[in-house]
């Protein structure tokens, strides 16, 4: 028996309200799934690390086979997407991310094997990236459909999925659970919930025939004003990306305080991110895209301030929870905006996506040479001048107004 999703795609989707709630909530569930993969893989790095014998230079070099294939993947999916429409891209990367995660468990855990590690990491990669474009070119639809912004919900439910993987992590390595064994059983849950939600996913309008001569990459790459939302995307994602992986480390080392300070203040900053995105529909509607990612840009600009010259450390907790809230809104309004017409939202998004991932792949070894010259907490302070580029950028948007009213 076909799914709902089925249904909903032969009609216009005003016609099928409860097929549009049902394609809401899957949808949530698929971006749930999405941070609990990410979140399953690095709780339980140290035990991958200790399987392998590794030291932390391999550590890194490893994980640079994770960002090559997600680089690579991001790069080419929106190609995909429009060959074989967001749905199935959803299906096929969720299914090659949530196996890789299995097979990363069993070739560090169960063989030892340093190689294969990378391999499956690769191909984790690859499935994890394209599954993002895709679920944004979904969640672009989405809202579409239900004639207001979700966008930002949609990714604070990938960040519950991330707090949820983590604490399930931490349990898994209280208990000395085997990586093989939490990763297998991860991996299978993960690609259960995005193959059983796809079902009720409706139609995007993103595909065309192979013998439609529509939007390519090539095309979009040369769209400037989607250049620039990338390049506005990257700063902020550099902003959030950092707090990731210096917050904790900055707290030690530039407030004298302990690891479990560090945790605490990194614990934070994803939850006022999460909340954030959350919460803030009706104020985005009131609003507007331009005017959120101002106002975002103004928040992660105090944020990112205070935390690094705040030289205190009640005053540096205070810039941890600014910054996350300026912070939280900026990739899902972005990738809502770069999907508002449906016909290029697959080119756009993953051109947006590309240039993004620059700040995640290369801000954080960047920034750890710049520390090595001026100290961390200034370091963490540049941050502000891409976050002040961005509020420039935002004005950008207001381009795409007039598809998003079609």
């Amino acid at each position: 028996m076909p799914g709902r999703g089925a249904a909903l795609n032969k009609h216009p989707v005003g016609e099928a309200p409860g097929a549009v709630i049902a394609w809401r909530n899957s949808l949530m569930a698929a971006y749930l799934a999405s941070g609990l993969l990410i979140s399953a893989l690095v709780s339980r790095l140290p035990a991958v690390r200790d399987a392998l014998a590794l030291d932390h230079a391999n550590v890194g070099l490893l994980l640079l086979c994770l960002s090559a294939g997600s680089f690579l993947s991001v790069a080419l999916s929106g190609q995909a997407v429009l060959r074989a429409g967001a749905t199935n891209v959803m299906r096929v990367a969720a299914s090659v991310a949530g196996s890789s995660l299995l097979l990363v468990g069993v070739s560090s855990g169960a063989l030892g094997s340093t190689w294969l590690t990378g391999v499956f990491l690769f191909t984790q990669g690859l499935g994890t990236a394209a599954w993002n474009v895709a679920s944004n070119v979904q969640g672009a639809a989405m809202e579409r459909a239900l004639g207001k912004s979700i966008m930002p919900a949609l990714h604070g439910f990938f960040s519950i999925g991330t707090v949820l993987g983590a604490g399930v992590g931490a349990a898994s390595a209280a208990l000395a659970l085997p990586v093989q064994y939490h990763y297998g059983a991860m991996g299978l849950l993960i690609v259960g919930m995005v193959l059983y939600s796809a079902r009720f996913f409706g139609e995007d309008f993103a595909r065309t025939p192979r013998t439609h001569s529509g939007p390519s990459l090539k095309a979009a790459w040369r769209e400037p004003r989607t250049v620039l939302l990338g390049v506005l995307v990257l700063g902020m994602a550099l902003a959030e990306g950092a707090a990731g992986d210096w917050v904790a480390l900055a707290l030690a080392d530039g407030y004298q305080s302990s690891a479990a300070v560090g945790a605490i203040g990194y614990g934070v900053f994803v939850s006022t991110m999460t909340l954030t995105r959350l919460l803030s529909g009706d104020l985005i509607l009131r609003l507007g895209r331009v005017r959120m990612i101002q106002a975002s840009a103004i928040a992660a600009l105090a944020g990112v301030l205070l935390f690094a010259f705040g030289g205190s450390l009640p005053l540096a907790f205070i810039g941890l929870a600014v910054w996350g809230m300026g912070v939280a809104l900026t990739f899902p309004l972005a990738m809502s905006a770069a999907s508002a017409d449906p016909l290029h939202a697959a080119t756009r998004v993953s051109v947006v996506s590309t240039i993004g991932y620059g700040a995640f792949l290369g801000g954080p070894p960047l920034l750890g040479l710049l520390a090595g010259a001026i100290g961390l907490l200034p370091a963490l302070g540049s941050i502000s001048i891409l976050v002040v580029l961005a509020f420039c950028l935002s004005a950008n948007m207001a381009g795409y107004r007039q598809a998003e009213d079609h």
